[in-house]
């Protein structure tokens, strides 16, 4: 049988690391260690990699930590608008969601899309209508909102700026270990389950500042998101313009099968090479259907955390974790 393993992402971006307090720094380990050993959990038990993403994806959400679910970014307008995506690379079925701003979980709503409709993404009003057509908890828009996340739309506001994600001063920003104000947000998981499948998951709160109806990578099939059980599961965390344009999910998958590259050199290449040439900045979570993993990033830092079922649980946020 495969090795099973589970790896995530909780954001990218620029290192306010002289401004880190000890207990921030502890609250985002614990958080990402609680979540990888969930999805560990389910590998373990003969679960799916499908289920293990999405549990993954929900936990992140329910963090206000991360800007995806309860504490997700306002808009320019003082809304919250939330994305996600789920992949199952079995089956190739994939369900998504954009531009909602009632359903506590987004993740669990792109999940109900790809089992129970013949679609792949819905929007608005109408994604919020099956949602809670298929029993999903809706919520107050103000349920999102956190003191934070206002704050940064205050400093975005007044810079007249729209940053990506978290971002919001460094000298301001409460001791958090990535600079608020150039942090991308964005939530993911990717696993291998025991029987060799593969699956990946992404969800967002968007841009802070960013105009209402914007949509990002996160939901977009390829470009935030991706799963192949002949090659690879991917999901995204960055400039989101700059992954759509690169379909950068799905080129990783094609340099694997195409070209013979490794997860790893494909990974990099498009990670490294590619999303920059194009000024833009991020990083990506991805499994192959061999168990193997990656986890590069052009940005000082990242979120991340991956286990393998028997193993510990790894996380880091800087280069050179």
């Amino acid at each position: 049988m495969t090795r099973a393993v589970i790896a995530i992402h909780g954001g990218a971006g620029a290192i306010a690391r002289g401004a880190m307090s000890a207990e921030k720094e502890q609250q985002y380990i614990q958080a990402l260690s609680d979540v990888v050993a969930s999805g560990q959990a389910i590998l373990a038990a003969g679960g799916s990699a499908l289920d293990a993403v999405t549990e993954a994806v929900r936990l992140l959400e329910e963090c206000p930590l991360f800007n995806a679910g309860k504490g997700s970014v306002f808009t320019h307008q003082g809304t919250h608008e939330l994305d996600a995506c789920v992949m199952d690379g079995g089956s190739l079925n994939v369900g998504a969601v954009a531009g909602v701003s009632h359903i506590r979980n987004p993740v669990l709503a792109a999940r109900a899309v790809l089992e129970h409709s013949p679609h792949v993404l819905f929007i608005g009003s109408g994604a919020e209508s099956f949602a809670a057509q298929h029993g999903l908890e809706t919520v107050a828009a103000d349920y999102f909102s956190t003191p934070e996340r206002w704050q940064q739309l205050q400093r975005a506001l007044d810079s007249q700026q729209m940053l990506l994600d978290h971002d919001g001063a460094s000298q301001t920003n409460g001791g958090d270990p990535l600079d608020n104000d150039r942090k991308f947000g964005t939530v993911g998981a990717v696993a291998c389950d025991l029987q060799g499948n593969l699956a990946a998951a992404t969800s967002t709160g968007g841009m802070t500042n960013k105009q209402a109806g914007r949509v990002g990578d996160s939901p977009i099939v390829g470009a935030g998101c991706y799963a192949n059980n002949a090659n690879v599961a991917v999901s995204c965390t960055g400039t989101g313009e700059v992954f759509m344009r690169t379909l950068a999910a799905y080129d990783i998958a094609a340099l694997v099968e195409y070209s013979g590259l490794s997860l790893k050199q494909a990974s990099e290449r498009v990670v490294m090479e590619k999303i920059p040439l194009l000024g833009g900045s991020g990083g990506i979570v991805a499994v192959d259907r061999d168990g193997n993993i990656a986890l590069p990033f052009n940005s000082d830092g990242m979120y991340r955390g991956y286990g393998y079922v028997g193993d510990g649980v790894v996380v880091g946020i800087w280069r050179e974790e």
